[in-house]
């Protein structure tokens, strides 16, 4: 079984090309059917996020291009726009692929702790579909046990380093007081959970959270003593917010030039600061045209980040060695299992050979043969039935100049050991 991780992220892709590719959640149950049966996988996980899109599979062969053909047409995205960015890993390459995916070690930030989430429930999901069986199933439980390890192990995670925090970490860098300022937040997930609390730790008093269900937007405003609003609302409290910071998972834009400009032209012009940090966008990339928006994308935010994750580099090398000793022994596991179906077919075969001999005996028993002539008879039958096969393909072996097979065959008997001579 051949093991696959495909896929696109941040820094091989643009932000343009990774929200044409990306999964909305609602389309993953349908994309996991039909990927599996266009390329014929028998396991698949498909992440899907901000900044990458990568499917995990386990397949007979390994046939990366049939995927990407499919890829290419279930997003209508042409062949080579994908050959530009896409990469492919196979059997260990992607065993330790995804170990560093899991422990952040492949994010934009370093050590980002939110893609061990939203691995687990792409895991969860192919699970609940049928699409995940034992080989697949195996190195997901030892990479999230390898991902546990480095950050019980390390200190990759002790800094507040995050898309999240290095948005807020801009908007300190062009307001000089954010307690003066007003927030936006649009929308209501775990990503603008960790905005808030940064803007808030940050001196920022006033926040509105817009959401698509009032019950979500309120529970998350109540935490930081804001206000809710509906998506709708958006373009009035607009008037009022010096930093607006979106991430949804809209597959289209919530936030239009029009709006942005009505509401400056209300603001007199006084600036307001973007983020848009959803994949796809929420917020128009015209809006950027307007003279007093500062709008940036999660690609705008590396600067900043590429600082933030100086401080985890030493953390980052600790974990290399953890993910390499887990991917080894990912390896050392699967080699074992692997010699299990071999094994059983070299036990059941022994076994029939053994149970032919045996009858031959009992039948000579029957006709009263005496005992001690039927024993050597078989005794000299196993033996000759067990050493035939392997005596034709070990002289072959040796004219070949196979000399690995004859140094196994020692090996495995200890057949240069003077203590089994006699044995």
């Amino acid at each position: 079984m051949a093991l696959l991780a495909l896929g696109i992220n941040h820094k091989t892709a643009t932000v343009a090309v990774r929200e044409k590719v990306a999964f909305a959640p609602e389309h993953l149950s349908d994309a996991l059917a039909t990927a599996s049966d266009y390329a014929g996988l028998k396991e698949l996980v498909i992440l899907s996020t901000c900044n990458r899109t990568e499917l995990y599979c386990a397949s007979e062969q390994q046939d990366p291009e049939r995927l990407l053909d499919w890829l290419s047409e279930y997003h209508g995205v042409s062949r080579e726009e994908l050959n530009q960015c896409a990469y492919c890993h196979s059997d260990e390459a992607a065993v330790r692929h995804m170990m560093r995916v899991a422990s952040g070690l492949d994010s934009l930030v370093l050590g980002e702790p939110q893609i061990l989430g939203q691995l687990k429930s792409a895991h969860g999901l192919s699970q609940e579909h049928g699409c995940l069986g034992g080989e697949l199933g195996r190195l997901f439980q030892q990479t999230f046990s390898i991902a546990k390890r480095v950050r019980t192990d390390t200190a990759i995670g002790e800094n507040p380093v995050s898309v999240a925090y290095a948005a807020v970490s801009l908007a300190q860098h062009i307001f000089a007081d954010l307690s003066r300022s007003k927030a936006l937040l649009i929308g209501a997930g775990e990503t603008i959970e960790l905005v808030a609390r940064h803007l808030g730790q940050a001196g920022v008093k006033q926040m509105t959270v817009a959401n698509r269900t009032l019950g979500r937007a309120l529970d998350l405003a109540q935490e930081f003593d804001g206000k809710a609003i509906l998506l709708g609302d958006i373009p009035q409290a607009l008037v009022d917010a010096d930093i607006v910071i979106a991430s949804t998972a809209s597959q289209l834009p919530i936030l239009g030039k029009g709006a942005v400009e009505a509401a400056l032209k209300k603001r007199k012009h006084r600036p307001i600061f973007m983020v848009d940090i959803a994949v796809p966008r929420d917020i128009e990339e015209q809006v950027a045209e307007l003279d007093d928006v500062y709008l940036y994308t999660v690609d705008d935010l590396r600067e900043v980040i590429e600082e933030n994750q100086r401080s985890r580099e030493s953390a980052a090398l600790e974990a290399e060695e953890i993910i390499e000793a887990g991917t080894h022994e990912f390896m050392r596991q699967l080699r074992a299992l692997n010699a299990v179906d071999l094994l059983t077919t070299f036990r059941s075969r022994t076994e029939a050979m053994r149970d032919q001999e045996l009858e031959k005996a009992l039948r000579q028993l029957d006709k009263g043969k005496p005992a001690a002539d039927v024993l050597h008879l078989l005794a000299r039958g196993l033996t000759n039935k067990f050493l035939h096969q392997p005596t034709i393909q070990l002289r072959q072996a040796s004219a070949d100049g196979r000399t690995d097979l004859l140094d196994l065959l020692q090996e495995l008997h200890q057949l240069d050991d003077p203590k089994n001579s006699s044995e």
